[in-house]
């Protein structure tokens, strides 16, 4: 049965990627400029420490995909842990962006832990979220609303977060006995958020349902679960294209910082009188990305409709590398080219995640299709190790070449970082677009196939 979904519960599904897409962006495009030029780490080091706690935290995505596959309780399956783990994720979020007192030594392993346990709470509650879409509705066009409402909540949340962040950290880093203090103005602008993220997830629990049921109760064992997803070969390609598109966008959002900074050399670019706040150029590009992103989300429902997500897909991507490989060849003072491929680029980046998400959901009915057994939260909890994976290869590979040419925090750079730091926003994210297009030219789920597994689903679960 067709289930006519509520544009209250659209909207609450939405609220939950708002609420981690708040700390996802802060995350990807601030946390490496944190570590590096206010909690006074170094570039390398910090790449590797993403790379270390980060594929800890990707392996551990499919266990908590497992656990979810087996919870039962009055809440459901998925929603439980929206309610379980709202306060500690907004805890230690804060502590994330808290610098305390100690030596370089004692700080580097305070970074560890609290970025470690930010990310297995990360994903105690996203693995669970995201796999809530393939039980709220069995339509594949509905699937895809609400993937795109999540994807314009998601960075809706961003822009929230890019738009108050360095306004809230000057506040509150001159609010302290009248002294400049950056590191409190980070630990009290994060504090907000925090508060915010609590509150969302919250709502997101209250106002969503599941509704699918498995065709029978699962009662084979991890080792059949993982045999399963081994033999599931769409799954296979939209994880190699997933974890492809990932590297494109954290290298290019890990280096937006540092492109400004140190290669434009960022100034105020916007002042609201009203108000008494200066927005900033980095500022400026972020938030226009993050507007970019929400039109791809609203431009790709009804193309997809109409050509199919694999098509759109693969449109998006190869547009993304050819503004990206053009990015490289534009200079510092020609400020309005600079805005104008961010916007394109991002308007692709924006249409590919409610696709992946979506298509996520379609292989889990695939796998069901053909093996009769549902493992919503394994295959979902795959699309966020593709994530994190992506996401650690892309973060160290930045803090590494950072590293590797030569660049040193709070300093003048050299040209050869400069010319770096332009290959991390161009070249280097175009290499990504590449591989995520060579992937996803190979994926089988095509509208028609989608339609006939549907269909059998629907009579079986009728039965």
């Amino acid at each position: 049965m067709d289930e006519k979904l509520c544009l209250r519960e659209k909207v609450a599904y939405g609220l939950g990627d708002a609420a981690s897409s708040m700390f996802w962006k802060l995350f990807g495009m601030y946390l490496l400029f944190f570590y590096t030029d206010v909690f006074g780490l170094s570039a390398a080091a910090a790449g590797t420490m993403f790379l270390i706690t980060r594929i800890w935290d990707s392996v551990f995505d499919p266990v908590v995909g497992v656990i979810a596959d087996r919870t039962n309780s009055r809440h459901g399956k998925f929603r439980p842990y929206l309610l379980w783990l709202a306060l500690p994720f907004g805890l230690i979020g804060f502590l994330t962006f808290f610098t305390p007192s100690l030596s370089y030594a004692g700080r580097l392993v305070y970074a560890y832990i609290t970025y470690s346990l930010m990310m297995m709470t990360y994903s105690l509650i996203n693995v669970p979220y995201a796999s809530l879409l393939g039980v709220i509705s069995s339509n594949p066009a509905s699937r895809t609303e609400l993937s795109s409402y999540r994807m314009i909540f998601a960075f809706a949340g961003s822009i929230l977060a890019l738009l108050l962040v360095e306004p809230l950290i000057d506040f509150f880093a001159g609010s302290k006995t009248g002294v400049s203090d950056t590191a409190f103005g980070w630990a009290a602008a994060v504090s907000i958020f925090s508060v915010i993220a609590v509150i969302f997830f919250l709502l997101c629990f209250a106002w969503t349902k599941e509704r699918i049921k498995p065709i029978k109760q699962s009662s084979n064992s991890f080792r059949d679960d993982i045999k399963d997803l081994w033999r599931n070969r769409p799954w296979w390609i939209l994880l190699g294209a997933g974890i492809a598109a990932l590297i494109f966008n954290s290298i290019r959002d890990g280096a937006a910082v540092y492109y400004f900074k140190y290669y434009v050399c960022n100034s105020e670019a916007l002042h609201l009188g009203v108000i008494n706040v200066s927005l900033s150029l980095t500022t400026v590009f972020l938030v226009l990305g993050q507007s970019a992103n929400i039109v791809g989300i609203i431009l790709v429902t009804p193309i997809s409709n109409r050509i199919g997500k694999k098509q759109t897909y693969l449109l998006a991507m190869v547009l993304a590398t050819i503004f990206s490989f053009g990015f490289y060849f534009i200079g510092r003072d020609h400020l309005v080219l600079i805005m104008l491929f961010q916007f394109v680029i991002s308007i692709c980046a924006g249409s590919i995640f409610p696709l992946l998400w979506s298509m996520y959901a379609d292989i889990s009915d695939y796998s069901e299709y053909k093996t009769g057994r549902r493992a919503t939260g394994l295959i979902f909890s795959s699309s966020s190790m593709s994530q994190k994976f992506g996401w650690t290869i892309g973060g160290a590979l930045t803090g590494w070449l950072l590293g590797m040419y030569g660049f040193k925090a709070n300093a003048v750079q050299s040209s050869e970082v400069q010319s770096g730091i332009r290959m991390m926003m161009s070249i280097f994210p175009a290499i990504g677009t590449i591989l995520s297009v060579v992937f996803i030219s190979a994926y089988p789920l095509t509208k028609e196939k989608l339609a006939e597994i549907t269909e059998k689903l629907v009579r079986l679960r009728e039965n």
